[in-house]
């Protein structure tokens, strides 16, 4: 299997190289209608269905892969340092995305995907989707040379000879920290998101490079663009909440270098979301558009860059390894055919419209764009500060979570704002009259909420200095009650006109305005979703925990819940060992729940692994860890975390989700009125046209 499935992985090296060169060279030929032995279109059309044939190749070498991991065929390497024989079958498939050369298939795999999906549509318009085919075959030549030259997935052991050379018995196993089910989910998803941002930029880029007429090419990638984010959002809020369940820190982000290259794609993303709008209504931001798609597409080089060369430490990254020269090589390469087609073409991009007011919703989408973009420098800068320090100064100079949190906070809740200012503004220019009346209900939540915060005794300062914390938690609360506000009532607004047009009630006549504006409100529900998950961020300001030794019926108090310690017990399969602390939780006296947090030592690799007990309520997350056991005393040892409001954090995805399907859904043809005409009306109307 080893060898079918190199042998795919060159196969497809050369479909992909015979994808670039035919599909360029019958572009050329048709950009400039000179004549050949063959036809471009019918030249072009070979080079498509190479791309077609090269999704083939890739699944077969993922197949594969895939293959000799259920197989235990631990002669090839990857299978052996990834991989046993008494690892759960859904962990089997996680091996794919396990270590460096498996992810680097399945990126491959799921770009042939994009590819497949992306040629058997191309009668939307036959030759932009030339172009974006073509360059994303130029993607993927990238990829697969990787794959067959510098990081061969299906390398075998050193001087191993079939039937000669002895087979070691079992694997390494899968790291533990991979042993968890989100695990087989949230790496596949991040990489959809990751993946997925090269279709919007082979469109953008072939659409520049064929000065492709209007704003068509964004309305074609739109769906591409938003499943994209989506996949990426799900992907990133997955890796949040695995951290939050299995590392055993109380926290669910941690600025960690590749947490951040994850982030920063999607801030350029979502910008890019908000200002092709600007660009399709008002034919303004072209060159923007253009530059931020790329920047997208470059970012998520780096965060693969970032992960694989070892360049950060992290508990996501890799290995050192040489690969980091072929993606340094590649970016350079895209942002220098970026720059150059942007120079040649930039005549194309000229805005037709400018900006007639600061107050108006043009302007908000524009300090949207720029609060994103602030965002996303400050955590670029903050990602490669020790690369460039240990460059500049011989020492490397790492950046902790204060940093972006100092900084990080505040750009975060002035885009919260943003995003309850933007629809209560019109587009062009509005009246002060307007706004004052768009802004009441809003400011009146606002400051409602402050003097709730402080009723309830949230106070913003400590010892008479000014505690950041509560001080930020405050304004989110505050902030995140006016943007609800603004989006209610601009749902209320256009429901209470369809409701008194229609004469349904206003549930209905909500999910009517609704339909008939899916990418609008779609827009408002994926801001209210945003919102919740702030509300769910700020409650991290007052996380409690508690630490200590506990024997039998032994109690910890934290909040309003008694620890009680029950026993501890062990268990043991094929894959692990594992300890459980058995926990009474009680509360007011009484018995509500048991907790069972679990130690594991996994017996392929020798690594022990926590697993935190949760129990979850709209207030707060009971978060409960065994931590081992004190050397000294013999003593098991309990960290109890009481994590206010953590739960709004995955609802607030649950509301983004479904924001965008409903964005996706295409809206509602507007209902025409039934005229009613009078009966001595309607008997004049043909002696009328009969008089003609």
């Amino acid at each position: 299997m080893a060898t079918f499935g190199s042998f795919c992985l060159l196969i497809a090296l050369v479909l992909a190289a015979y994808n670039l060169i035919a599909g360029a060279v019958a572009l050329r030929l048709i950009a400039t209608g000179q004549q050949a032995r063959i036809s471009p279109e019918r030249l072009a059309d070979t080079a498509r269905r190479a791309g077609i044939a090269g999704f083939v190749a890739v699944t077969g070498a993922a197949f594969a892969l895939i293959w000799s991991v259920f197989n235990n065929d631990f002669s090839i390497t990857y299978i052996l340092e990834h991989s046993n024989r008494a690892l759960p079958i859904p962990y089997k498939f996680a091996a794919l995305w396990s270590g460096q050369e498996g992810s680097l298939l399945l990126w491959a795999w799921l770009l042939g995907t994009y590819g497949f999906v992306l040629r058997l549509t191309h009668k939307t318009d036959v030759k932009l989707y030339s172009y974006a085919g073509t360059i994303l075959s130029g993607i993927q030549v990238f990829f697969l040379s990787v794959l067959v030259f510098a990081a061969p997935p299906f390398a075998l052991l050193p001087g191993y000879v079939a039937g000669v050379t002895p087979v070691p018995a079992d694997g390494n196993g899968l790291n533990p920290l991979l042993q968890y089910p989100e695990m087989v989910i949230h790496p596949p998803m991040l990489y959809l998101g990751y993946v997925g941002f090269s279709v919007p930029f082979a469109f953008a880029l072939g659409a520049l490079m064929m000065r492709y007429p209007g704003e068509k090419w964004i309305r074609i990638t739109r769906i591409w663009t938003m499943v994209t984010w989506l996949f990426l959002t799900c992907g990133i809020f997955l890796g949040m909440h695995w951290a939050y369940a299995v590392l055993g820190w109380g926290g669910y982000w941690g600025w960690d270098p590749v947490e951040n290259a994850s982030f920063m794609p999607w801030l350029t993303g979502t910008a890019f979301l908000h200002s092709v709008m600007m660009q399709e209504r008002k034919g303004m931001m072209k060159s923007w558009n253009v530059w931020l798609i790329f920047s997208t597409f470059l970012l998520t080089m780096l965060g693969t860059l970032l992960t694989r060369a070892g360049l950060v430490s992290s508990v996501h990254a890799f290995a050192q390894s040489s690969i980091g020269t072929w993606f340094v090589v590649f970016m350079g390469i895209v942002l220098g055919v970026c720059i150059f087609t942007y120079i040649l073409q930039r005549g194309h991009l000229k805005t037709e419209h400018h900006m007639e007011s600061l107050v108006s919703r043009e302007s908000s989408f524009l300090f949207n764009n720029l609060v994103l973009l602030t965002a996303c420098f400050v955590i670029l800068w903050g990602t490669l500060f020790p690369i460039i320090s240990e460059y500049v100064q011989g020492t490397k100079v790492t950046v902790g979570a204060p940093f972006y949190n100092r900084v990080a906070v505040p750009i975060g809740l002035f885009l919260v704002f943003l995003t309850g200012v933007g629809p209560l503004l019109p587009w062009r220019s509005t009246s002060f009259k307007a706004i004052k009346r768009n802004f009441v209900l809003p400011a009146i939540a606002l400051w409602t909420t402050v003097i709730v915060c402080l009723a309830v005794g949230v106070r913003p300062w400590k010892d008479g200095a000014l505690d950041s914390g509560s001080f930020y938690a405050v304004v989110a609360f505050a902030v995140a009650a006016a943007v609800l506000t603004a989006i209610t009532a601009e749902f209320l607004r256009g429901a209470g006109v369809i409701s008194r047009q229609t004469n349904r009630n206003l549930f209905a006549a909500t999910w009517l305005l609704t339909r008939r504006n899916t990418r609008r409100y779609g827009g408002y529900i994926i801001h209210i979703g945003v919102v919740v998950v702030v509300i769910g961020l700020a409650g991290s300001a007052f996380n409690r925990s508690i630490e200590s030794e506990m024997g039998l019926h032994s109690t910890m108090n934290i909040g309003p819940y008694t620890l009680v310690c029950m026993g501890f017990t062990q268990d043991s399969n094929q894959n692990y060992n594992s300890d459980y602390a058995v926990l009474d939780v009680q509360q007011g006296g009484k018995k509500v729940f048991s907790m069972t947090p679990e130690r594991r030592f996994y017996l392929a690799s020798g690594q022990p692994q926590t697993m935190v007990a949760i129990h979850s309520v709209p207030e707060w997350d009971l978060y409960v860890v065994y931590e081992g056991t004190n050397p000294d005393t013999g003593q098991p040892i309990i960290k109890a975390f009481l994590n206010p409001l953590v739960g709004w954090i995955w609802f607030g995805l649950v509301i983004i989700v479904f924001g965008t399907f409903v964005a996706l859904v295409p809206s509602l043809t507007p209902a025409t009125a039934t005229v009613r005409v009078p009966l001595k009306a309607a008997s004049i109307t043909p002696a009328l046209k009969g008089g003609d």
